[in-house]
């Protein structure tokens, strides 16, 4: 095992190694405020780490925003990367499982991409080890995109608009695979949540959110126990865990063949994700009521299951509390449109 691949298996077993959490004692709004002082912070953008260290110009991020956004990034040109990460569904597709370029669904449900930029791991299996690893697989695969990247070069060449937004960002006219990588990752990197009304509870505005959201979050970190997972600024602690969902999806341990990781899957960070309903790998839950519902009554499929997950024993108002908090920490988010390159006057045409 090489020594990347020995720290994400890390990653994966870290949620196991979590301590319990303490018992929550309160009283009004200055024992709430304690308990977000304790717990959570806002998420830093000093923290970001960018590849040898640089942050990109906003050339390379204008032109990822271009690449993610250009159906001509699809073999058939019938898709973007933004069809299923779709800015007005919260960065996902609204439904069970996008449809690639071909047609066919794909095996999992599509997530979101709010605050990537401080993840450790990328996919639900965790088989990408940065950004940059992760923006061409999905156009290259033949049930996504379905775009080899050879192909993909030689298309955006023949582009005289692409030659120029290349040269602006990086110098020269070069295009690379690369170069096509660093910019969509730098892009990705900058789809960033932190101005929500939890995020100005926790700069000082007791008003910001509602009681309930202040009892959810005190349950959050209690007796539903979700912060042993979703942790940190951005609510996720990039471990793996098998949830009790019944699929027949072995998840991390295709990557990981370590027993504990059989229908494994990532953490996914929890801004913004009223918007990208349906929820889980596969797209099996359809609103945050029924997720909490779902872990109130400890999964569905005991087998393999991670020692974390137990029957919650959350009453009714408890169930609605949660989901409180949980609406507390979005932020809709705008993504503006960019405008592509024109095509030139004679079309480019590939076989495959």
């Amino acid at each position: 095992m090489t020594p990347k691949r020995f720290l994400l298996t890390l990653f994966a077993l870290s949620g196991a190694l979590h301590s319990p959490p303490l018992p929550v004692l309160f009283a009004g709004d200055q024992g709430y405020r304690e308990i977000a002082e304790k717990h959570f912070s806002v998420p830093d953008t000093f923290d970001i780490e960018y590849p040898d260290d640089l942050e990109p110009s906003e050339e390379v991020v204008e032109l990822g925003s271009m690449l993610f956004f250009d159906n001509r990034l699809s073999f058939n040109e019938s898709q973007s990367c933004a069809t299923c990460h779709n800015p007005d569904h919260g960065l996902s597709d609204g439904i069970r499982f996008s449809l690639g370029a071909t047609g066919k669904p794909v095996e999992r449900n599509t997530p979101h991409l709010y605050n990537l930029a401080w993840n450790q791991v990328f996919f639900w299996d965790g088989r990408a080890a940065s950004l940059e690893e992760q923006a061409l697989a999905p156009i290259e695969a033949e049930a996504e995109m379905n775009m080899p990247i050879d192909i993909l070069v030689d298309r955006l060449k023949s582009i005289s608009g692409y030659r120029e937004v290349f040269e602006k960002a990086y110098g020269d006219d070069s295009i690379t695979p690369d170069r096509i990588a660093a910019a969509l990752a730098s892009f990705q990197r900058e789809i960033i949540v932190d101005n929500t009304p939890f995020d100005s509870y926790l700069n000082g505005n007791d008003n910001a959110i509602s009681l309930a959201a202040k009892r959810g979050m005190a349950l959050f970190v209690d007796k539903a126990a979700c912060i042993k997972c979703h942790d940190g600024a951005n609510f996720t602690d990039n471990s793996f865990h098998n949830i009790g969902l019944k699929s027949e999806d072995i998840g991390r341990k295709a990557i990981v063949d370590i027993p504990i990781l059989n229908k494994a899957f990532k953490v996914p960070g929890l801004r913004n994700i009223l918007f990208s309903a349906p929820y889980m790998h596969d797209g099996s839950i359809g609103t945050l009521e029924e997720v909490v519902r779902f872990y109130n009554r400890g999964g569905d499929d005991t087998e393999n299951i991670s020692s974390l997950i137990k029957p919650l024993h959350l009453n009714e108002d408890e169930i609605r509390d949660l989901v409180a908090f949980l609406g507390a920490i979005n932020k809709p988010l705008e993504i503006p449109r960019p405008n592509l390159p024109e095509p030139n006057s004679i079309k480019f045409v590939t076989k495959k």
